[in-house]
């Protein structure tokens, strides 16, 4: 089955569960892109002898929305907020993450807050003045010691599972959350 396919396989198979909210269903389809980075990072999984993480729809909602307010509304040259920031511009609580930590627990909260999730989120982000992409993001990924880390469940994330994953892509900002919790709505 090609990525295309795989895609819209996905996104069928989100629309038609019947019992994930509607605003769910709706807007957690993955493009070809954000295919192509969930394929990617399962691929690198795979070749760390670890088990592939089931695609979730609560997480790639949070991951997608993410990406598109990063996009439209956070200005690196604006402060000591860094990626994992959200902005005041949605229907979530705005917090600006600095990189002393301090604010982790505004980031953790977000896939509960935003879609019902039932954990804590980890978020790795990107940026790319050239537009995001699946190969770029993954590479630069594994070249920092600690988004690496969170891929292959190393370091502090050794003890947890991930039994779930969120990927979005949106101009140049490139998001995945990952979360211990299953997510019920899980199609894959």
């Amino acid at each position: 089955m090609n990525s295309i396919s795989t895609s819209l396989l996905i996104c069928l198979l989100f629309s038609l569960q019947s019992f994930a909210p509607a605003e769910l269903s709706s807007q957690t389809c993955l493009n070809e892109e954000e295919q192509r980075l969930y394929e990617l990072i399962m691929e690198y999984r795979a070749a760390n002898g670890l088990n592939s993480i089931p695609l979730s729809p609560k997480l790639t909602r949070v991951a997608q929305l993410h990406a598109k307010d990063l996009a439209e509304h956070y200005d690196p040259k604006s402060g000591q907020c860094n990626l994992h920031s959200w902005s005041k511009n949605g229907k979530w609580t705005a917090c600006c993450y600095t990189d002393d930590h301090k604010q982790a627990k505004c980031m953790w909260d977000k896939p509960r807050e935003i879609a019902g999730y039932p954990g804590n989120g980890y978020e790795i982000s990107y940026f790319s003045s050239g537009g995001a992409t699946a190969e770029e993001g993954l590479e630069g990924w594994k070249q920092s010691h600690g988004h690496n880390e969170v891929i292959t469940n190393e370091g502090i994330w050794k003890s947890i599972k991930w039994n779930a994953i969120g990927i979005g892509l949106y101009k140049e900002y490139g998001v995945v959350w990952f979360g211990s919790v299953v997510d019920e709505t899980t199609c894959n």
